[in-house]
């Protein structure tokens, strides 16, 4: 076998890895339906969701996702535990023996590292998305409504030039709060409208403003509007403010790229959420070659602890490189740090951590 210039050793070990990963996802997905089923059964069955549905609409667009959420963890483990195994059996000493350098023998780890970072990347950019409206369909049809019931401080630019404010809205009623209106020219302020609240009216499909007042400003003279109801047309819609809890998930990458473009413009304060979830589209699958050096590295030497020590100590490792994603992700929503530099900060840490490890590895 030449292809990739690749030798039997070499689809020894991919054949190991990949199959070590898909059956360990394979498992955890079969025991994590079981507990998902028992949880969400009685819902099933007080609003008689169809079999079909539960089947087709929900679980089988539930797999993907989930099996992509912990598809980081299960390729540390893939390689911890078969890695182990070969070194238990003193097949990685074998190889060494044979003449083949610890760098060379990384080869075929990195091809099959490749096609699960490959795999994850193409269902978190384009599978999972329109699998998630499914499935979030399903939810919201019969297990809970995932729509939030308010917003607050909600600062958007509808068109150049206007911007709105409402204190909080309500998606139940569609009515905002505490409503102001302000529209600028060339950086000036010609015209603010504040009013106590607006509401969504379906008959004319128009907005109506309560108790308003309008200060209408031209150079230095001022004129001054009163009334308690006008009806406006605004170039913002009631299901702007229904998206659904994750809403982004729904979303594949060029849908995100348009929508964060679409929010930058209206300069909503959510964009660096979206932003952490448009880079981690691409950090999260390149983790997978991190993992996997530091995998291959923790396990090719034959511990006194045997194999449970490794997946221990492997485990430790991971858990800490998730927890490090979800904290610096914090830091970014709070400002402190760059989205771009949050999302990879961890991968670049932990590159490093394998490196080191793979210095300290027998070779």
């Amino acid at each position: 076998m030449r292809f990739l210039g690749l030798k039997k050793i070499d689809l020894y070990i991919i054949k190991k890895f990949l199959g070590t990963y898909f059956f360990a996802i394979a498992i955890i997905i079969s025991i994590a339906i079981v507990f998902d089923l028992a949880e969400k059964v009685e819902d099933f069955l007080e609003k008689s969701a169809p079999f079909n549905e539960i089947v087709f609409d929900y679980y089988l667009n539930w797999i993907p996702y989930f099996a992509n959420l912990f598809s980081s963890l299960f390729t540390f483990i893939a390689v911890i535990f078969f890695t182990s195994k070969m070194a238990y059996n003193t097949e990685i000493i074998a190889i060494l023996s044979s003449g083949v350098s610890f760098r060379r023998m990384m080869y075929p780890y990195f091809i099959a590292a490749f096609v699960i970072a490959l795999f994850s990347f193409l269902l978190m950019a384009y599978i999972i998305p329109p699998a998630n409206v499914i499935r979030k369909d399903f939810e919201y049809k019969y297990i809970k409504n995932p729509i939030r019931n308010t917003d607050k401080d909600i600062h958007r630019q509808i068109e150049p030039g206007l911007f709105i404010y409402m204190k909080s809205y309500n998606t139940t009623n569609d009515v905002g709060y505490k409503f102001s209106m302000e529209r600028f020219e060339n950086g000036v302020l010609k015209s603010k409208l504040i009013s106590d609240y607006v509401k969504w009216d379906s008959t004319i499909s128009k907005w109506t403003i309560r108790n308003y007042y309008i200060r209408d400003i031209d150079s230095l003279s001022e004129k001054i509007t009163t009334g308690s109801k006008i009806d406006t047309a605004l170039n913002m819609l009631p299901e702007e403010f229904k998206r659904m809890q994750n809403f982004t998930e729904t979303m594949n990458l060029r849908e995100l790229n348009e929508y964060i473009d679409q929010q930058y413009m209206q300069g909503a304060d959510n964009v660096v959420e979206l932003l952490i979830d448009k880079y981690g589209r691409f950090a999260y699958p390149f983790s997978t070659f991190i993992l996997t050096l530091i995998g291959v590295a923790l396990s090719s030497r034959k511990a006194r602890g045997g194999i449970g020590m490794h997946i221990g100590f492997g485990l430790a490792l991971s858990f800490s490189y998730i927890l490090f994603m979800r904290f610096t992700a914090m830091f970014a929503i709070s400002g402190s740090l760059n989205a771009l530099f949050a999302v990879w900060l961890p991968n670049i840490i932990y590159t490093i951590i394998g490196v080191f490890l793979y210095r300290l590895a027998p070779k």
